[in-house]
């Protein structure tokens, strides 16, 4: 029996101890050296150094003097973080694309983009396309006090273009960079 059960346990405290130690310890290791701030969240910082998000992960704004991410099916939790998996069919999400509307919609702006509307596959997506940002310029710009040229130069600069992919402009790099303006008023 202990020729069996020695080998046994000995081979599974080994491959416990490299699957479970040694290999998470050289793979965190190569992403620190590698890719340190992708390994660490993408967090943003302010001007002062203090963490205000994660590139990677959406927030709720709200106000006129911000620009709005997409809406999130969990609330922007991200421990809850999932499809809403309403179908087109359903009153609910009649409702809250109704509701959407209401809370977005810019007079003088035409239809508001579905971008604006709709939740991502996680609910937590930080990108919008650049026509969902530009729907919200004249908005921002009136309640900032700050040109709509001057505006869209920012969501220009911000305006990420993948080598694969249409263009995507992250909401709360736009909105950092916008805080970060010297005449910055909400």
């Amino acid at each position: 029996m202990s020729t069996v059960l020695r080998p046994a346990l000995s081979l599974i405290v080994l491959m416990t101890l490299i699957t479970g130690v040694a290999y998470p310890l050289v793979v965190t290791g190569i992403a620190q050296v590698a890719f340190p701030d992708q390994a660490n969240g993408s967090l943003l910082r302010d001007a002062s150094g203090n963490v205000r998000g994660s590139e990677l992960i959406s927030q709720n704004f709200t106000g006129d003097g911000w620009f709005h991410s997409r809406p999130s099916a969990g609330d922007f939790a991200t421990v809850s973080s999932s499809a809403s998996n309403l179908g087109p069919s359903n009153p609910a999400l009649a409702a809250r694309v109704t509701e959407a509307v209401a809370r977005e919609r810019v007079a003088g702006q035409g239809a508001v983009p579905l971008a604006l509307l709709t939740t991502s596959g996680s609910g937590l997506d930080p990108h919008l396309p650049p026509a969902a940002v530009a729907y919200q310029v004249v908005r921002v710009a009136a309640a900032r006090n700050l040109s709509v040229e001057t505006l869209q130069r920012l969501v220009d600069e911000n305006t990420y273009r993948p080598l694969i992919g249409p263009p995507v402009v992250n909401v709360l790099t736009l909105n950092q960079t916008l805080n970060e303006l010297p005449s910055a008023q909400l």
